[in-house]
């Protein structure tokens, strides 16, 4: 991230006074005024609902309540601001695929579990719907930023083929499975669920959906 010094003014000490006779206690960096991780949870939801490049930076100001030199000194710059973002995301809303796959006993259970959670979360009340790392992709031109995400949703699916590969070597998958395809397939499904939360799908409609995505599931 982008260090930067606080926008009201830091500066080193040892100075004596400066022009006007301000002494030198007022002009050292006075304590931030407001909480970081209020503001970036206020970003988060921000570009959640309207992607990265529909979110300027006065949006992300009157979002978090703070002035631009606030945001510059605290998160650095607006593409600085947004990994950061995503990051949170991750951990705060994003990371029950990862937690599928890491506590189910299988590929199957794993990505159950994984839609239907996902069902749950995309429409949740009092937050955006839908998924931030593939909504705020939408018409994207910043190219770094389209990588990354593009690097995240990427990462997801090779997760998944990752633990279906192990599953085909153990068995609880058929020895000719394509699991790229299988995996890809289950991305995309994930990806439609977010756009048609963002559409205005219930969790139950996305509930249903899972029901028939899961009903390809090879078996041997």
């Amino acid at each position: 991230m982008v260090a930067k010094q606080e926008a009201e003014g830091q500066v080193g000490a040892g100075a004596g006074e400066v022009g006007g006779g301000v002494p030198a206690a007022r002009r050292r960096g006075r304590p931030r005024s407001f909480d970081r991780a209020t503001a970036l949870e206020k970003a988060v939801l921000a570009f959640w609902e309207h992607g990265y490049e529909g979110t300027s930076v006065s949006d992300l100001t009157r979002a978090m309540g703070i002035g631009a030199p606030s945001l510059y000194a605290a998160f650095g710059d607006k593409q600085a601001l947004f990994a950061e973002v995503v990051r949170d995301y991750g951990e705060r809303y994003g990371s029950f695929g990862a937690r599928a796959l890491a506590e189910e006993p299988s590929a199957r259970a794993a990505v159950e579990r994984t839609l239907r959670e996902a069902a749950a979360e995309y429409t949740a009340p009092g937050r955006p719907h839908g998924c931030l790392v593939i909504h705020a992709a939408t018409h994207c031109t910043t190219p770094e930023v389209e990588e990354s995400l593009r690097a995240r949703r990427n990462e997801n699916i090779a997760a998944f083929e990752s633990r279906m590969r192990a599953d085909v070597a153990a068995g609880e998958l058929p020895a000719g499975t394509d699991t790229g395809a299988l995996a890809r397939f289950v991305g995309a499904v994930i990806q439609g669920m977010s756009q048609q939360a963002r559409d205005g799908a219930s969790r139950t409609d996305l509930e249903a959906l899972a029901e028939i995505a899961l009903t390809i599931w090879p078996r041997g």
